[in-house]
C-alpha cells in the first residue's frame, strides 16, 4: 500500500458498508458509493447527483438516491457471482486516489469448486463530468463456463427515511439492518428503450419534477449479440458466452448522465445518447487517459506531503481526495452536503461546515470552485429572506440545513423520532459563517467583483437580520437569547460567546464593505441600496449595535464564559476509550448533558480560531486549557480545531494526537457511522491542520503569514497555495522554510515568517531560517 492508495484485503460483511463509503468515486457532479458491482444482501449502494433533491414521501427534502449505473451481474454456470451466493477465495480492492479510480479482484468458487476470477476498474470522469466508466475482466480459472453478463441501469433505489427506535440496540445484522428502515420513494419512470449498442432509462423526481436520463453501452470482447432485458425501472444488456478454462473476456461499460438541471427536460435523452456516442467512438482507454490527466492537474494544485510519515500523507491525501470529488466550479446553485456525495445521512443538506471547514481548502487551491460555492449562497438568498420573515425578522437568515432553495430544511425530530431538534430555530450562527467565507475569499483572491456584484447584498441583508434579531436591554446593550452555539449539548442558551462575537464582527464587516464600495463602486452601491432600500443611517445603526453587543463574562484568567450561566453548571469526570477518545459519562448521552459543563465540540476554542486577531496569545491559551478537558469531541469537526489551536497556544504535544484523530475519522471509523457517509467537514479540517496548523499559515491584515511547527518525527511538509491569481509553493522542515512564488515576471509578494518580513520575487526560491 502506498500513500496514494486505500486498500481492502478480504471481504468482511461487517465492514462492507464502511468500505462502500471509503471507496466512493466522483467528480463533484456525481458520486457513486463503492458498493460491489453485483451487489449483495446488506449492501448500501448509491449514486447521488448534485442538486437533485426531492420532497415527495419524506419528512424533509432528500438528496435523491439516483439510478445505479455500475450494475453488473455475472452468472457462471447458473450461479450468480456475489459474496453471499458464492464462496470468496480471494478479494482485494484498491482506491487509487491519484487517478480517482477503484479497482477490484475477486476470485469466487461455487459449490463444485469451480473458480472464477472477476477484475474490475471503474471511475467517474473528472475530465467529462457526465461520464462514468467501468471495465471488467472475467476468467474461469479451472473450468469451461457458460457466462451471462447482465449490464444496465437500475432505478429501483429508495432513500432511507426513518430508523426504528430501540430501547436497547438490537444484535448487529449486516445483512438486515437497512431493511428495517422506513424508506422514501422519489423517482417515477418516464421512459426506457434499447438502441444500437446500448440502453436508455429516464426517470423524474416526483415532487420537484427533475428529469434524469442515463444512457449506457456495454461491449464484450467476444463476438456476441447482446439481448435487451426490460423491467419496470430497470433495463439491461445481456450477453451470453461460452468461455474456455483460463480464457479471459473483457467487458467495457460507458454511461452518460444528464438531468433537466443541465439541459431542457425534453433534451435530456438526446444529449445523453449523443455524448455516449462520442465517448464510445473514442473508447474506454481514451476516456481513462483524459481522466488521469484531469486528476494530475487537480493534484498539482492541491497535494500535501509529509516527509517521514507515509501514513499521515495517505490520510491527508484521502481528505483532499474527498474534497475534490465533493464539488467543482461548474454549478453555482449547489453546495456540499455534510456527507458530500457519499451517503444519505443529513439528506444531502449543507451546514456551516462549508464556509468554516471546507471553503478554505477551495479558496487556496481551487478558487473557482470556492467562488461557485459562495454564489450558491447568493442564489439562495431569497430562501434566506424567507427564513427571516417566517421567524418575524427583517433581512436574511441562512438555514442551518439548506438544500436547493435555501429555505430551512432542518427536521424537527431525530431519525428515530425520539428527540426534538432545535438547530433549525436556534443555531443561527451559520448566517455569520457565510459572511466569514465571503470575507476570507475576497482577501485571498482579490476578487472584489464578487463582493460588489453578489457578496455585498448578502452581507447587507444578513446584517439586517442581526440588527433586528438583537434584543435591546434597559442599559442600552444588545443581547441574543435562546440560541445554540457550535456546542450542541446546550440548547436555548443566552449570549453564546461564539455567536455574539461573530455577530459583532459580521456587522462591522458589512459596514466596512459599505464604506469601501462608497469610495470604489459608488454607482453599483447606489443601485443596490435603492433596490433593497438600504440607507447610510441603517449602516450606522449596525455599527452602533455592534459596539453595544453584549459579550459574555471573562474571568481574571482570561477564560470567556461560553454562555450566560455556563460557569455555574456541574462538572463531570471524563473517561477515555482504548483509542483515547472521550466517552459519555455513564448514564449520559447527547440529549441529557445540558446541566453539565461537558461540550460536544469546540465552541470558545473555535471562536479563538476563526477570529484570531480578536484575542491575545494569553487568552487563547487560557481558553484552550479550560475547555479542552471538557470537550467530548462527539462531532467530527472538533479535533481539527483543537489540533491547530494546540500549536498556536504553544502546547503542540496534543497537536499530533488530535491530527491523527481527525485525519483518520473515516479510515478507522472512530465516530462509528462512516458506513452512512463521509465526514467531509473533517476532511476540510484535516487540510487546515496541515496548512494552518503545522504549516502555520494565516492571513492577517490582508497579508500571508507563516509560523511552521513540525512534530519531531516529521522531516518536512510541503503544500501549495493560490494567492491573488498566483501560486505559492511552501515547504518547511525543523530549521528552515522554503517559498517559491509562481507569478508574472517582476511581481513580488511580501509575507511574514515568524513575524519577520520576507520579500518573494517571482519564480525565485527563498529560504528562511526558522531558528
Amino acid at each position: 500500500m502506498t500513500a496514494w492508495q486505500i486498500v481492502e484485503d478480504g471481504f468482511d460483511p461487517v465492514l462492507a458498508n464502511t468500505n462502500e463509503t471509503l471507496f466512493t468515486t466522483g467528480n463533484g457532479y456525481l458520486g457513486t458509493r463503492g458498493a460491489l458491482e453485483e451487489g449483495h444482501e446488506g449492501a448500501l449502494p448509491g449514486t447521488f447527483l448534485r442538486g437533485v433533491f426531492d420532497h415527495h414521501d419524506c419528512a424533509v427534502i432528500d438528496l435523491v438516491k439516483a439510478p445505479d449505473w455500475v450494475a453488473l451481474e455475472i452468472v457462471v454456470n447458473g450461479v450468480r457471482l456475489d459474496v453471499t451466493t458464492a464462496s470468496v477465495v480471494r478479494h482485494r480492492r484498491v482506491l487509487d486516489m491519484r487517478e480517482g479510480s477503484l479497482s477490484r479482484e475477486t476470485v469466487f468458487s461455487d459449490s463444485e469448486g469451480r473458480r472464477t476470477r472477476v477484475e474490475t476498474i471503474r471511475f467517474v470522469s473528472s475530465a467529462d463530468e457526465h461520464l462514468c466508466c467501468l471495465r471488467a475482466r472475467i476468467t474461469p480459472e479451472n473450468h469451461t463456463a457458460s457466462i451471462d453478463v447482465h449490464s444496465g441501469i437500475d432505478a429501483t433505489r429508495h432513500n432511507l427515511d426513518r430508523r426504528p427506535f430501540y430501547p436497547e440496540p438490537p444484535p448487529a445484522d449486516p445483512q438486515m439492518k437497512w431493511h428495517k428502515w422506513a424508506k422514501s420513494r422519489h423517482l417515477d419512470e418516464v421512459a426506457r428503450t434499447g438502441f444500437a449498442d446500448g440502453v436508455y432509462l429516464e426517470t423524474r423526481t416526483i415532487g420537484t419534477g427533475i428529469t434524469i436520463g442515463y444512457a449506457a453501452c456495454t461491449t464484450v470482447s467476444a463476438p456476441v449479440e447482446p439481448e435487451i432485458a426490460q423491467r419496470y425501472k430497470q433495463i439491461e444488456q445481456v450477453s451470453r458466452l461460452r468461455v474456455a478454462a483460463g480464457e479471459t473476456i473483457s467487458v467495457e461499460k460507458l454511461v452518460t448522465i444528464y438531468t433537466s438541471r443541465d439541459v431542457a427536460a425534453e433534451n435530456v435523452g438526446r444529449t445523453a445518447r449523443d455524448e455516449l456516442r462520442r465517448h464510445r467512438d473514442t473508447g474506454f482507454t481514451a476516456c481513462q487517459e483524459r481522466n488521469r490527466a484531469a486528476w494530475a492537474a487537480r493534484w498539482a494544485d492541491s497535494d500535501v506531503t509529509i516527509d517521514g510519515d507515509t501514513d499521515a500523507t495517505r490520510m491527508v491525501r484521502f481528505s483532499i481526495y474527498e474534497l475534490l470529488i465533493a464539488a467543482n466550479a461548474s454549478d453555482q446553485r449547489v453546495n456540499i452536503g455534510a456527507n458530500a456525495l457519499t451517503g444519505e445521512r443529513y439528506r444531502g443538506h449543507a451546514f456551516w461546515d462549508t464556509e468554516v471547514f471546507m471553503l478554505p481548502f477551495f479558496i487556496y487551491t481551487q478558487p473557482e470552485t470556492a467562488r461557485a460555492l459562495l454564489l450558491y449562497r447568493y442564489h439562495t438568498l431569497d430562501g434566506a429572506r424567507q427564513n427571516a420573515r417566517e421567524t418575524g425578522f427583517r433581512g436574511a437568515r441562512y438555514a442551518w440545513e439548506s438544500a436547493d432553495t435555501g429555505v430551512e430544511e432542518t427536521p424537527k425530530w431525530t431519525i428515530d423520532g425520539t428527540h426534538r431538534i432545535w438547530m433549525g430555530e436556534e443555531e443561527i450562527h451559520i448566517t455569520s459563517a457565510v459572511a466569514y467565507g465571503l470575507v476570507a475569499y475576497v482577501a485571498a483572491t482579490g476578487d472584489h467583483a464578487l463582493m460588489t456584484d453578489f457578496g455585498a447584498e448578502i452581507l447587507f441583508e444578513t446584517s439586517r437580520f442581526w440588527a433586528d434579531r438583537l434584543e435591546a436591554t434597559p442599559d442600552g446593550r444588545y443581547v441574543l437569547s435562546r440560541v445554540v452555539g457550535p456546542d450542541e449539548f446546550h440548547e436555548h442558551v443566552d449570549n453564546n460567546a461564539y455567536t455574539n462575537y461573530l455577530v459583532r464582527w459580521h456587522l462591522q464587516q458589512a459596514a466596512r464593505v459599505y464604506a469601501e464600495l462608497s469610495d470604489s463602486n459608488a454607482r453599483e452601491l447606489k443601485a443596490l441600496s435603492e433596490r433593497i432600500g438600504l440607507t447610510r443611517d441603517e449602516v450606522e445603526d449596525w455599527l452602533d449595535k455592534a459596539e453595544q453587543t453584549r459579550l459574555p463574562a471573562v474571568t481574571d484568567d482570561g477564560v470567556i464564559e461560553q454562555f450566560d450561566g455556563y460557569f455555574e453548571l456541574a462538572t463531570l469526570p471524563v473517561e477515555h476509550d482504548d483509542n483515547d477518545m472521550p466517552m459519555y459519562p455513564p448514564g449520559h448521552h447527547h440529549y441529557n448533558l445540558a446541566g453539565t459543563k461537558l461540550l460536544k465540540q469546540a465552541d470558545v476554542v473555535m471562536l479563538t480560531y476563526v477570529l484570531p486577531d480578536e484575542f491575545s496569545d494569553e487568552a487563547k491559551l487560557a481558553n484552550y486549557e479550560y475547555y479542552e478537558p471538557l470537550t467530548l469531541h462527539k462531532s467530527s469537526l472538533s479535533p481539527a480545531t483543537h489540533s491547530i489551536m494546540s500549536i498556536e497556544v504553544g502546547d503542540p504535544g496534543r497537536a499530533v494526537q488530535y491530527f491523527r484523530r481527525a485525519a483518520s475519522v473515516d479510515l478507522v471509523d472512530n465516530q462509528g457511522n462512516t458506513e452512512e457517509g463521509i465526514h467531509i467537514a473533517s476532511a476540510g479540517g484535516t487540510w487546515q491542520m496541515l496548512v494552518n496548523g503545522f504549516g502555520g499559515f494565516r492571513v492577517r491584515n490582508g497579508q500571508m503569514t507563516f509560523k511552521p511547527w513540525l512534530p519531531p518525527d516529521w522531516k518536512a511538509i510541503a503544500f501549495r497555495l493560490k494567492w491573488h491569481g498566483n501560486a505559492l509553493s511552501v515547504s518547511a522542515n525543523h530549521t528552515a522554510a522554503t517559498f517559491v512564488l509562481s507569478a508574472p515576471e517582476g511581481h513580488r509578494e511580501t509575507i511574514l515568517v515568524h513575524g519577520r518580513e520576507v520579500v518573494l520575487p517571482a519564480d525565485t526560491e527563498v529560504v528562511v531560517r526558522l531558528d
